[in-house]
């Protein structure tokens, strides 16, 4: 079944300048790396595109995939390809030299990829290792874990002294309830002004499904009314970790956004536009 690109347009009309935070390209010639999942079906700067002005699009974060590990290069091919409105997020590793990161940073990357599930590349285990080589350039990291185990990661959380975003409306490998302990602890870390949220992939997460995501997205709507100035949001296309049955509607996941935010458009600029900027340096 071809990956659909086009369709409806969202109810939503994303304001000028509109970041999608959270996507991912495949192209051929890149070879997967050991470690990491096998090789999606393909997913182009073209068929990005096409997905780009369905929603409205203008500006994107494109983030190294797990199945291409530490190596970053189809990531830094797209950047120079898509050139002014695009940054990167990368898989940058202890190993790292000073001279590679101001590379990378020439290059567009602006965060450093933290994955502690199966196929990450880099866990939490070097997470701080990681950070104290970006934070000098001003880079931030994207940390993905089971939000059901944040209790466990407070610590190492805690301790990063640079900024950090919880991936994923903070991937709850099932939907907890909003009085669960693990979610008031995600609430009292964004009450530091050093961590952000993404509003991504609730369809990865959800048990109630389309149209509405709504387990996911009674999460989202309070971390939303808890720290507005602190949320993105990202389509996370292609969509790799569902099947072709389960493969949402983009134009879905950017109404569902309108649904958190109550359509504010104050709200909606500062979550598509205002935040991403400072965040990536448009």
């Amino acid at each position: 079944m071809p990956r659909p690109l086009d369709g409806d347009r969202p109810t939503l009309t994303a304001p000028p300048l509109t970041t999608d935070t959270h996507m991912h390209f495949f192209l051929p010639g890149y070879d997967g790396q050991p470690g990491g999942p096998p090789l999606p079906e393909m997913a182009s700067i073209e068929d990005y595109a096409v997905v780009r002005r369905r929603l409205g699009i203008e500006r994107v974060i494109a983030v190294q995939p797990n199945a291409y590990q530490a190596d970053n290069s189809c990531l830094l091919h797209c950047l120079r390809q898509l050139g002014d409105i695009a940054r990167g997020v990368a898989v940058v590793t202890p190993d790292t030299t000073e001279n590679e990161l101001q590379s990378l940073h020439d290059a567009g990357i602006r965060g450093a990829r933290i994955m502690n599930l199966p196929g990450g590349a880099i866990g939490l285990d070097r997470m701080q290792e990681v950070e104290s080589l970006v934070r000098p350039l001003g880079w931030h990291l994207i940390v993905q874990f089971d939000g059901r185990n944040i209790l466990e990661y407070l610590p190492l959380l805690r301790g990063l002294q640079g900024r950090f975003i919880v991936d994923h409306i903070g991937k709850f490998l099932e939907p907890v309830p909003t009085d669960a302990p693990s979610f008031l602890e995600l609430k009292r870390l964004l009450d530091s002004d050093r961590c952000y949220l993404k509003l991504a992939g609730c369809y990865e997460t959800s048990k109630t499904g389309a149209p509405k995501f709504d387990d996911v997205g009674r999460l989202a709507a309070d971390l939303i009314a808890h720290a507005p100035e602190r949320m993105i949001w990202g389509s996370n296309w292609p969509h790799i970790g569902v099947s072709a049955e389960r493969y949402p509607d983009d134009a879905q996941l950017l109404d569902v956004l309108g649904d958190w935010t109550g359509n504010d458009p104050a709200l909606l600029h500062r979550i598509l536009v205002d935040t991403p900027a400072e965040l990536y340096g448009f």
